[in-house]
């Protein structure tokens, strides 16, 4: 099957997605309520049960709501770094030690030939990653929540056949929306979050032959339009010289309220 995944839900009400091979079916994140996680999730035909493991980018509540209760009522192992675990620990309530497990900031985890590798971003968070992920000659990689695309960035998720990319704002929207200056600072910070231009330009950067596919991701619902934002990301892309036909979808979306379908990474 090599790797398939679904982005359950992206954006600032809540992140997770399932990544599943033949040998493991991964979480990455936890941000919605247990029951919410459940029903998407039940959308895709997988159950809390089929879950080996919840992989965690970092502490933020769009991504650790449900994390707790999710996790002791399917007993779950739960992997993140040290950082991130000491950020946790007042926010998810009590997880076994057993349950625990600590993964240095660039540690490999693998689960028979699915290799889960974690790598730094620049986020305000404690120590926040990304997560590329590997079966054979297939990669995944999961680049949200991050400020800018560093050069460990594009070193990890190279010759990535699918990529989870973050577009979370238009610049326009933002500046003359109704958050308060310090928080549109924030966002626009190398600490905060991808805008589209920015998305448009790293798409341009990371992609290589490779490259299958790019789902645009973390969307903000009050500054951003999933349309705006694939049309500013296929613009640079053309001002790059680098043009798909439109029957190509090379351009996907996410959704802050339902699952994308299922997508297999090896798929042409």
């Amino acid at each position: 099957m090599g790797i398939r995944f679904t982005v359950l839900a992206s954006g600032s009400t809540g992140n997770a997605t399932i990544v599943q091979t033949d040998e493991a079916t991964i979480l990455v994140d936890a941000g919605l309520s247990a029951k919410k996680l459940e029903g998407l999730m039940k959308e895709r035909g997988v159950s809390g049960q089929d879950i080996d493991g919840i992989f965690v980018t970092h502490e933020h509540s769009d991504h650790i709501k449900g994390l707790g209760a999710f996790a002791r009522k399917h007993d779950l192992p739960v992997y993140a770094n040290e950082a991130t675990w000491h950020a946790l620990d007042k926010h998810v309530g009590q997880i076994a030690d057993q349950k625990r497990f600590i993964v240095p900031t660039g540690g490999i985890v693998e689960f028979g030939e699915l290799r889960v590798e974690s790598y730094p971003i620049s986020h305000d968070a404690a120590e926040p990653v990304g997560y590329c992920f590997q079966d054979g000659d297939y990669k995944l990689s999961l680049v949200t929540d991050l400020g800018y695309v560093s050069d460990k960035v594009k070193r990890a998720v190279e010759d990535s056949d699918v990529m989870v990319l973050e577009s979370n704002h238009d610049i326009g929207m933002l500046r003359m929306g109704r958050y308060p200056w310090n928080i549109k600072r924030r966002i626009l910070s190398d600490i905060g979050h991808l805008s589209n231009e920015a998305a448009g330009e790293a798409v341009c950067e990371l992609m290589t032959d490779r490259t299958k596919r790019v789902y645009l991701a973390h969307l903000s619902l009050d500054h951003n339009l999933m349309e705006l934002a694939r049309v500013t990301v296929n613009s640079i892309m053309e001002d790059h010289g680098i043009f798909f036909k439109r029957d190509e979808c090379f351009l996907n979306h996410t959704y802050h309220d339902r699952p994308t379908p299922w997508d297999e990474v090896r798929k042409k």
